[in-house]
Order: C-alpha cells, then sequence, then structure tokens
C-alpha cells in the first residue's frame, strides 16, 4: 500500500500522466482519472472532486464543473488530445470549490463561464473571505431561472428551481442526448454537505427534487456530483427519488429526537438514518447538524 501511494503521488505532483504513467499506476490498480462516454459526444470525467461533464459540438466543447486546477487540466489534456474544437463554454453547477477550483485552468482557452446568479455571488463572497480571489474564473455570464442554448445538433438548458445544496444550484440539461447533470443536488449514498452558509434547506432540496423529477423523463440519464464507494454516479430517475427519500428520512428522524428532548451533541452521535441503511461512511453529522439548525430555526 505503501509503495502505490508512493507512485501515485509522485506522479500526480508532476501534473498530467503521460499514457505510460496511467499504465503503469493501473498495474498497481490504481486509476488516477476515468473518462467514461455517455453517448458519442457527450462524457463524464472523474477524479477527485464533483464529476464533469462535457459535450462535443461541432463548434466547440462544453464542459460541466471544472473540480481543481491538476484535474482540470488532465481533462483538458485528455480531449486536446482527439479533438481540434476549442473550449467555448465552462458551465458551473454551483459554487463549491471541488467545482470551481479548477475554473482558472480554462482561463485562456474560454472566454464564457456561466452559472446561476446566487453561485457567482457566494464564489465571489468565499473568495474574499479566504483571500483566494487570484486563484478564481469568476463566471461572467449568469441566470436566474432558465436559461437555454444551441450547440450544434445538442440543445442546452439550465434550470433553477429553490434552495438545495446551496441557494445556487443549476440542473444542466443535454436536451437531445437527454442528459442531466444534477451537480451537488444528488449524493448517491454518501452523506451530503449542506452548506447552510450559502443558503441550504434541506426541505427545500426534497422540492427541488420533486420539480426535477416532474420535469424529466424514466428514460433520461442523471449524472451526480458525489457517490458512495462501489456506487455509480450516474444513474435514473430512482437515484434522485431515493436521495429525496433519503433527505426526507434525516429531516423526520431528527425532527422526532427534537421532539424526544434530545440535544444536538446526542443527535450527532447517530450511526444509521432510518429507512436510508445504504448511506455509510463518514459525514454522517453534516446532514444530522443542517437539520437541527434548520427545524430548530422554525
Amino acid at each position: 500500500m505503501q509503495r502505490r501511494n508512493f507512485l501515485q503521488n509522485s506522479l500526480l505532483a508532476f501534473g498530467a500522466l503521460t499514457l505510460g504513467d496511467r499504465k503503469m499506476l493501473s498495474a498497481f490498480g490504481i486509476d488516477p482519472w476515468k473518462i467514461t462516454m455517455l453517448t458519442d459526444k457527450i462524457g463524464i470525467f472523474t477524479e477527485k472532486g464533483g464529476t464533469i461533464a462535457f459535450q462535443l459540438g461541432k463548434d466547440g466543447i462544453t464542459v460541466v464543473d471544472a473540480q481543481f486546477p491538476d484535474t482540470a487540466q488532465h481533462l483538458i489534456d485528455e480531449l486536446k488530445k482527439s479533438n481540434t474544437q476549442p473550449f467555448t463554454l465552462l458551465i458551473n453547477t454551483h459554487h463549491h470549490g471541488d467545482h470551481t477550483a479548477g475554473n482558472i485552468a480554462f482561463k485562456d482557452l474560454l472566454k464564457r463561464v456561466l452559472a446561476h446568479e446566487n453561485s457567482l455571488a457566494n464564489q465571489k463572497k468565499v473568495a474574499i473571505a479566504n483571500k483566494t480571489e487570484d486563484k478564481q474564473l469568476y463566471p461572467n455570464q449568469t441566470f436566474g431561472k432558465v436559461w437555454e442554448e444551441g450547440s450544434g445538433k445538442e440543445k442546452i438548458g439550465l434550470y433553477y428551481y429553490g434552495p438545495g445544496h446551496t441557494n445556487g444550484d443549476a440542473i444542466i440539461h443535454f436536451k437531445h442526448a437527454n442528459i442531466v447533470h444534477m451537480g451537488d443536488l444528488v449524493f448517491n449514498r454518501r452523506h451530503p454537505f449542506v452548506d447552510r452558509s450559502a443558503g441550504a434547506n434541506m426541505q427545500s432540496w426534497m422540492k427541488v427534487l420533486e420539480a426535477a423529477m416532474k420535469k424529466f423523463d424514466q428514460k433520461t440519464i442523471f449524472v451526480c456530483g458525489h457517490s458512495g464507494n462501489n456506487f455509480d454516479v450516474k444513474g435514473q430517475k430512482d437515484m434522485l427519488q431515493q436521495f429525496h427519500d433519503y433527505l426526507g428520512n434525516v429531516l423526520k428522524f431528527v425532527g422526532d429526537e427534537i421532539k424526544a428532548g434530545k440535544t444536538k451533541e446526542e443527535i450527532l452521535k447517530t450511526t444509521m438514518i432510518p429507512g436510508s441503511r445504504e448511506w455509510k461512511g463518514d459525514g454522517i453529522e453534516r446532514p444530522l447538524e443542517a437539520a437541527f439548525d434548520e427545524l430548530s430555526a422554525g
């Protein structure tokens, strides 16, 4: 295990890996990044941080989310190997650093970065507080409720249904392919971060998911920002329904505990959400604390 970690850390320290490097890592069971094509033109990229989606258009490449500067560069280098189209549009699903820190890697490659208006405000607020404005590539185009634009044969739609994971979560729909990137509005079998400092609201989040399930059909392929071990970042409408029910189970459990006189500290000792046993691993305190604060605030 120590040799595996040494190899991975050493190679990643030198930036994008060569094909030979990747083969060597694969021999040790390490996959530093993965591209999965969902159609001949639309794919997803996973390494660390939120899932990236990309669309290879006739006139250019659209990318959804950017992870971190080093991982964004891995994607850029891979796509450049087999595509001559320029990068034309970067979309952020929301402002969190594991989705936007990599924006900077696209600084000299494209002219447009798009996000919900609240996402831009949140990104600026966090960067100013952390003194990292020099490391940002902010969106220079925003939308409020709906945004649509053609991209070759594809048509891209962005929708905002209200506060959820933050108060600026965009849902991105590649209409022709019927593929939807949900960003961090869905965590597949992984306990979510609920960013109340950026307007997150779990009760509203459930309504956002209900709106999305009503908007899209049974054939839609959904992509989420994060998944638990051995679970996929893509799925069908039932993935949304299951996460919706998980949020409901968290709220019900915490609400019942509050009525029973339990303190926040006692509630945070919980190790399993009743009705949602498949959500395991670290981070259970995040939704528990957020639910407690939300419900206590009335």
